[in-house]
């Protein structure tokens, strides 16, 4: 039988995710011949080679990513292998680091801390702000154990390292600037602004849901500018330099700015939380789920649309 050695698995699983050896050998604080050496060693030990030369670069081999395919149920099973231990241990006491987007930490993460305060102060939350795009490295690395992200569509869970719940289906408004032809326009409808300069992230979540959305009302979105805080795309659409589509759960309220509810066409963006699969069973996760999940339901209630 083979002497499985997970550093090895998790070395593989990083070269994948980085896509050079010199990347994973830095994202692991190793050296990229050490990261080399122990790749190789893996492909003796199962009986064929892992990766393969490439140029001056170097590539997965099919035996890699069945062993990588292998390793993510490995993986899920020790995550809930720790999580039975904690449960047997300690319970729902302990630390929670959570990674969320800017506007999740301040509507939904931080009245959740409220409520945990309440039920469980042996459970400490720390909290990472991250851009919703990074979310997923960041909890796969373990650098969080749970994290709140956006999604133009609403969660199927594909992904296999992770297991998904819904929180939110948050509405989209749009923000013109005051004096818009369009800001009164009665029945206004999103594709009215198919011609129209229009203001989003450059990258990332928010700008495939934004080009998600438009592209239901049957149109592609003309980027005049991209930004990804809240605070200067509202600030653009103040100087009218364009138009954007704007959460229900950010605080648009400023001079200059016509907010207008898109009520034929009800655009949504979709908040959702992940732990990394097998995590889902650990007390102190599921304390801080159960919290988020009455927070977002408190929200529902007060704002039927969500």
């Amino acid at each position: 039988m083979i002497d499985w050695d997970l550093r090895k698995f998790r070395m593989l699983r990083e070269l994948e995710r980085q896509g050079t050896v010199t990347a994973a050998a830095q994202a692991l604080s190793m050296t990229p011949s050490a990261v080399s050496q122990a790749l190789a060693a893996l492909g003796r030990q199962v009986g064929g080679a892992v990766v393969e030369p490439v140029g001056r670069r170097v590539r997965l081999t099919e035996l890699a990513y069945i062993l990588l395919e292998h390793g993510r149920t490995v993986f899920a099973q020790l995550e809930q292998a720790e999580a039975h231990v904690e449960a047997y241990l300690g319970g729902a006491a302990g630390v929670v680091r959570v990674g969320s987007f800017a506007t999740g930490v301040e509507t939904l993460l931080l009245p959740s801390l409220d409520l945990l305060r309440e039920s469980r102060p042996t459970l400490r939350v720390e909290i990472r702000e991250a851009e919703a795009a990074d979310i997923s490295s960041l909890l796969e690395q373990g650098d969080i154990d749970l994290g709140l992200s956006l999604a133009a569509h609403a969660h199927t869970d594909p992904d296999a390292r992770f297991t998904h719940f819904p929180l939110l289906a948050d509405p989209l408004d749009v923000a013109l600037p005051a004096g818009h032809r369009l800001a009164d326009k009665t029945g206004l409808r999103l594709a009215d602004l198919a011609d129209e300069p229009w203001v989003y992230g450059a990258s990332g979540p928010w700008r495939e849901i934004t080009l998600a959305v438009c592209a239901t009302a049957g149109f592609v979105p003309r980027a005049a500018h991209h930004a990804a805080d809240w605070g200067v795309i509202l600030s653009l659409v103040q100087a009218g330099l364009g138009v954007a589509l704007i959460p229900r759960l950010v605080d648009v309220r400023r001079p200059g700015v016509r907010v207008r509810v898109l009520a034929a066409d009800r655009p949504r963006r979709h908040v959702t939380g992940a732990v990394r699969r097998g995590a889902e069973v650990a007390p102190r996760l599921q304390e801080v789920v159960r919290c988020l999940r009455a927070v977002a339901e408190e929200r529902r209630r007060l704002h039927p649309a969500m």
